[in-house]
């Protein structure tokens, strides 16, 4: 999943495809490079972001994804929570919602259903412009599983076919770099939930703070997360640099794949 943020102020790239021109030419790019999604948002999530009017957030990602729908042979997705946008996202052509809130602000579960898309539910403790003072667990890993659970279910008994449904445990969202290192060394276990599982850490506070680098120099940290995660169930890796992390999943995932028969040397 390629990232696309047509904002003035995301915290990696704010202000660089703001224009559906602009935007067009960096998914054609990512898609050129491997990308099977393209994740258009329009409303910055960086720690410490203010919310952006209804309109505001319209009038940014709908061009984008009526120009990317009609021109790429791509699934568009719409980083969103807010119901209108994904009811206009829908009728644009984007083939999935991707809500960091999980579907819990008002009206958002039933513009979801009703939009017929494939869905993923991120967990957040908080919200983006208080989501880092402080966030505290009794257990990160039990209580991140415990939480997408209850969303999950509370979609399935909207009605919402689970086929449709993926997680994301929200890296960086409400948490430590100590809560971000345990998610990640124990992604497996959002296994019990039986789902497909969707993370994004590229270029992230967490590479930051182990390896002292700012958000431009990040690559390499994001590349061996994006491998770690895949080891431990991910099946999508959200990220702005989509030819690198390709290459470096592909080489992973070939290791992954061999069999045991090959591996003792008998085939």
């Amino acid at each position: 999943m390629g990232i696309l943020n047509v904002t003035p102020d995301s915290f990696s790239d704010g202000g660089h495809f703001i224009s559906a021109a602009a935007a067009l030419q960096q998914a054609r790019v990512m898609v050129e490079q491997g990308a099977a999604i393209i994740d258009v948002g329009g409303e910055s999530t960086r720690p410490g972001a203010a919310p952006v009017s209804e309109r505001e957030e319209l009038d940014r990602v709908i061009p984008v994804i009526e120009r990317l729908h009609a021109e790429l042979d791509v699934i568009v997705s719409v980083d969103t929570s807010t119901p209108a946008v994904m009811r206009e996202a829908a009728a644009a052509g984007a083939g999935l919602i991707n809500d960091v809130r999980a579907l819990t602000r008002p009206g958002a579960l039933e513009a979801a259903k009703n939009s017929g898309l494939a869905l993923c539910l991120m967990h957040m403790q908080g919200e983006p412009s208080c989501m880092q003072n402080a966030p505290h667990y009794t257990d990160v890993i039990s209580d991140v599983i415990a939480w997408l659970q209850q969303r999950v279910k509370t979609c399935i008994d909207a009605g919402i076919d689970p086929a449709l449904l993926t997680i994301d445990p929200g890296f960086g969202f409400g948490k430590t770099l100590q809560h971000n290192l345990l998610l990640l060394r124990r992604l497996d276990a959002l296994e019990v939930l039986g789902l497909p599982v969707l993370v994004g850490m590229s270029r992230k506070s967490m590479v930051g703070a182990v390896l002292d680098k700012p958000v431009q120099d990040r690559l390499h940290g994001s590349l061996a997360l994006a491998v770690m995660a895949v080891q431990n169930g991910a099946r999508i890796i959200r990220v702005h640099d989509v030819g690198p992390t390709v290459e470096a999943i592909r080489m992973a995932w070939a290791v992954m794949q061999i069999s045991n028969d090959q591996e003792a040397g008998t085939i």
